[in-house]
């Protein structure tokens, strides 16, 4: 019997589990492809709602102080102030409250990505004017 041939032996000693392996790396990039992109999704959907959350409460904020400053003629001119301040900056005034000079708004702001949207209070008027319980 004649030795075999030199390619033929180097074949037949190649270990049979390493021939299932090809194409392993392409599974193991698609998957590190996939988890950077959900990351990514994720971190996107978290910085838009904290922006949103930001501008709602910005909202809330400058429409109690429109309507602080007309609290002295009454509450319905300082809601109206409030409510147009709300309305230029994107929001929605929900609720709108004055008590002698210190009023309390509720404002709503619609989320830019996905659907609802996000609220946000806010109390302005003289500084000397105690806290409310």
């Amino acid at each position: 019997m004649s030795p075999p041939a030199p390619a033929l032996a180097r074949r037949s000693r190649t270990p049979l589990r390493f021939r299932g392996d090809t194409g392993s790396g392409t599974v193991w990039v698609l998957s590190v492809c996939a988890i950077v992109w959900f990351t990514a999704t994720a971190m996107v959907l978290v910085a838009s709602v904290r922006a949103d959350r930001q501008r709602a409460s910005s909202a809330a904020d400058l429409a109690a102080l429109a309507g602080a400053r007309d609290a002295a003629q009454g509450a319905a001119p300082a809601c109206a102030s409030a409510r147009a301040t709300a309305s230029a900056n994107g929001a929605r005034l929900t609720a709108c409250r004055l008590n002698g000079t210190v009023i309390d708004t509720t404002v709503e702001l619609p989320a830019r990505l996905g659907a609802g949207s996000l609220s946000a209070a806010a109390r302005a008027g003289p500084a000397d004017h105690p806290p409310a319980p």
